[in-house]
């Protein structure tokens, strides 16, 4: 028998999910969460995701304390052991690709005196992590790695156009083993808002390199994610989404919120991916802690992010 907070999340996970034959009784999305959001116990994270929350994928990043990058052929094998056990395909790989300082530019304000999500790895080592997180997408069968634009510097402007062409260079090399390459927008990286996100989509036009939008991470650099930012996107190029709310900034320090409570417009964001014909991922990277514990804080947020998804097919569906 399922549990009461089972049932719940059950009739949440109704709000959305592929179209049904009868029509629009869903938004077109599919949902996935950031398994060591959870946990980095990976068969708990996964238990939570499949059986309470009710999903049919999850998106990799770090298990067991490890990144997904370093993970061992042993480790692998587990993963899929897990996977197939709570019957969970991969949304995405959540890669750290380029998440690095721009050789020959000034050090980043912005680069990490400690691994992030336990990857440290030099502009020296991207080739070969590149390649590695490829072939992870095709092990995992997903056809999306998660990358970013380099730690941000303060004047870009020297170093943007040999940026591109190392982005265009690496979205040349997954598209060539069916893997397209999903840059998220970061705000310690040079592509933060909606408008450095265009920018670099209209300059970089390889089909192999599509957008992560993430309205959190747009919001901690000052951009009014949605409607403003959002509005700026080719909308052909968004490929993944990662959803987080952020509270209202105090004192110029950044705070996370349970999905719903913050001053991101999510409904209002959900809707227009709708009608702009996103068929996509929402993924939800909770960040928030104010629970008490990683997987309490993610899961007021699931339940936060299906109650604005519902909201959202209501208003698509025309109150229906």
């Amino acid at each position: 028998m399922l549990s009461r907070r089972e049932s719940i999340a059950g009739v949440g996970a109704a709000a959305v999910g592929p179209a049904s034959a009868h029509g629009a009784q869903k938004m077109p999305f599919h949902l996935s969460v950031i398994t060591d959001e959870i946990s980095q116990d990976f068969e708990r994270a996964c238990a939570v995701a499949s059986r309470e929350f009710g999903l049919q994928s999850v998106e990799l990043r770090a298990i067991h304390d490890k990144n997904i990058i370093n993970l061992d052929s042993g480790d692998i094998a587990e993963v899929l052991k897990i996977l197939a056990r709570y019957g969970l395909s991969v949304s995405q790989v959540a890669s750290p690709v380029f998440k690095t300082d721009w050789p020959g530019a000034p050090q980043s304000p912005s680069s990490p005196k400690s691994p992030q999500f336990g990857a440290a790895f030099t502009y020296a080592q991207q080739p070969e992590l590149l390649d590695h997180a490829i072939d992870l997408a095709r092990t995992f069968k997903t056809p999306y790695v998660r990358i970013f634009d380099f730690w941000r510097l303060d004047d870009q402007t020297p170093y943007r156009s040999a940026m591109d062409d190392r982005l265009r260079e690496a979205a040349a090399v997954a598209g060539k083993k069916g893997v397209t390459l999903t840059i998220e927008n970061e705000a310690d990286c040079n592509t933060a808002t909606g408008e450095e996100a265009a920018r670099l989509l209209n300059a970089v036009t390889e089909r192999a390199l599509m957008l992560n939008w993430d309205p959190g991470n747009a919001a901690v650099r000052g951009d009014k994610p949605f409607p403003a930012g959002y509005a700026k996107l080719p909308k052909d190029r968004i490929a993944y989404v990662h959803c987080k709310d952020l509270a209202e900034p105090a004192a110029g320090k950044t705070e996370w919120a349970a999905l719903g409570t913050g001053i991101i417009d999510w409904a209002g964001q959900f809707r227009a991916l709708a009608k702009d014909g996103y068929r996509g991922t929402v993924s939800l990277e909770t960040h928030w802690r104010g629970a008490g514990t990683p997987e309490e804080s993610t899961r007021q947020s699931m339940a936060g992010m299906k109650r604005l998804l519902e909201r959202a097919r209501r208003t698509v569906n025309g109150g229906a």
